[in-house]
C-alpha cells in the first residue's frame, strides 16, 4: 500500500454523516502533492470537491502575521515601534490587578504596547484558560461581549462593528495582564488588523489582497464568498447527532463590517499549499526573510509560557512565533476551531492540510485530524 493509499484510509474512516461529512486532504513533500476530496459539503447535499470553500478560523491567525512582515518591511510600521502613534485608543493602558476583577480596579500599564507583542500575543489581552473555569463571567469578559468584538469565543462575523468602532470599544477595557508579562491568545491578531489598515491606509481585507492574495496566487482566500454553493455548511457535534452552526448563505455570504485577523477568512487547500510554500521557501521574494524565520521560531520566554496557555500542557512540545505555534523539531502551523488544520515541516519540506467542517470541540486536536497527520508524517517522511 502506498503513502497515499494509507493517508486516504485515515481520512475514509473519519467520513460520515454523523462523524465528519466532508473534508480535502492535502499532503506536500517538495513538488509531490496529494490531494483528495471526500464527503459532502452539506450532509445529502453535493460532494466535496478540491476547490471546496471551508472557514479556516483561527488558521487566519499565520496569514495575518504575514501580512505583517510585508508592511514591517516597508517600513509603514516598526516591530518594536508602540502601536499609540496608529492606535491612539490603546495608548495609557491601565491593568486589572486581579483578571476577575472589577473594571476600576486597576494600575498603569509599565510601558506601551508595541506590534511585536501583538504578533506574539503577549499584548495583555486574550483567551485565558482561567476564565472559562469561572462560575460566572468577568466583569471584562462580559464588557467585551457587551461591546460585540467577539474576541473571546468563537468567530462572529454578523456581530463585530466596523474597525474603528470595534478598536475603540476596545480601548476602554483594561488590560487583563502588563505588556510582555503571559502569552494570550487570540486577541493580538484581531488587533493587528486595525493597526495594518491603518498604517498602511487600506481596508485590512486589501492589505491581505495586496500583500499576499495576489502575489502568491490565493485567489479563493477572502473573509467572505458569493459562490456559496463552495462553500460548506458548518456543523457543531452533539452527544447523537451534527446539528448547523453555519449555514453556506449564513456570516461568511456577505462582507463583515470588521475582517477579524484572528478568525474570519475563508481559504482552500490549494490557497494554503501556496501560503505554506511561501513560508517553507523563506518568503518566496514576497516577505522578508529575516522575518519569516523570526515568523516561525520561537518567540516567547521561559516565563512567558510559565502561566501555561490554554491548559497545563499547553506548551508541551511547542512554543509560539508570530500568531502560529512552532512544534518542537521545526515544524510550524496552527489549527482552526471551525475545523481545519495546517502544518508545515521544514526539515522535510513538508505540508498538511486538513478542511473539515466539523467544529473542533476541545483544545486538542480531533482524531480525523489527528490520524491523517500521523499517516501523513509516517507514510510521506522516511522514519516520521
Amino acid at each position: 500500500m502506498s503513502w497515499r493509499e494509507r493517508v486516504r484510509a485515515a481520512a475514509e474512516e473519519h467520513v460520515g454523516d454523523e462523524r465528519v461529512p466532508g473534508l480535502v486532504v492535502l499532503v506536500a513533500v517538495g513538488d509531490d502533492v496529494y490531494v483528495e476530496a471526500f464527503g459532502e459539503l452539506t450532509i445529502g447535499g453535493a460532494a466535496v470537491q478540491r476547490d471546496s470553500l471551508f472557514r479556516i478560523a483561527s488558521t487566519t491567525k499565520p496569514i495575518t502575521a504575514a501580512a505583517t512582515l510585508a508592511v514591517v518591511e516597508e517600513g509603514l510600521v516598526g516591530l518594536d515601534e508602540p502601536v499609540d502613534r496608529l492606535l491612539p485608543e490603546l495608548a495609557d493602558r491601565r491593568v486589572l490587578k486581579r483578571m476577575d476583577g472589577p473594571l476600576d480596579d486597576v494600575v498603569p500599564a509599565s510601558r506601551a504596547i508595541t506590534t511585536r507583542d501583538l504578533l506574539t500575543f503577549t499584548f495583555g489581552f486574550g483567551m485565558v484558560t482561567e476564565m472559562f473555569g469561572a462560575g460566572a463571567p468577568w466583569p471584562v469578559v462580559a464588557a467585551s461581549r457587551e461591546l460585540n468584538l467577539s474576541t473571546i469565543g468563537p468567530p462572529e462575523p454578523d456581530v463585530q462593528p466596523d474597525p474603528d468602532t470595534w478598536i475603540a470599544g476596545f480601548g476602554t477595557l483594561p488590560l487583563l495582564a502588563q505588556p510582555g508579562e503571559r502569552w494570550m491568545y487570540n486577541t493580538g491578531a484581531s488587533v493587528l488588523g486595525v493597526l495594518l489598515a491603518r498604517a498602511t491606509g487600506l481596508p485590512f481585507a486589501d492589505v491581505l489582497r495586496t500583500r499576499l492574495f495576489e502575489p502568491l496566487g490565493m485567489r479563493d482566500t477572502a473573509f467572505w464568498t458569493s459562490e456559496t454553493d463552495r462553500l460548506a455548511t458548518a456543523y457543531l457535534g452533539k452527544p447523537d447527532e451534527l446539528v448547523v452552526w453555519d449555514e453556506p448563505r449564513g456570516q461568511w455570504s456577505r462582507p463583515p463590517a470588521f475582517g477579524d485577523g484572528a478568525a474570519g477568512l475563508l481559504s482552500t487547500a490549494d490557497d494554503l499549499l501556496a501560503f505554506s510554500r511561501a513560508l517553507l521557501a523563506g518568503g518566496a521574494g514576497v516577505l522578508p526573510l529575516e522575518g519569516v524565520r523570526a515568523m516561525c521560531g520561537d518567540q516567547l520566554s521561559v516565563a512567558q509560557k510559565a502561566f501555561g496557555g490554554l491548559g497545563s500542557g499547553f506548551f508541551a512540545r511547542k512554543s509560539w512565533g508570530y500568531c502560529q505555534a512552532v512544534y518542537d523539531g521545526g515544524a510550524f502551523g496552527w489549527n482552526g476551531g471551525l475545523g481545519t488544520s495546517w502544518v508545515a515541516d521544514p526539515a522535510h519540506d513538508l505540508t498538511i492540510i486538513v478542511m473539515t467542517q466539523r467544529l473542533f470541540e476541545s483544545a486538542d486536536l480531533p482524531a480525523a485530524h489527528r490520524d491523517i497527520h500521523v499517516a501523513a508524517r509516517r507514510e510521506a517522511v522516511p522514519g516520521g
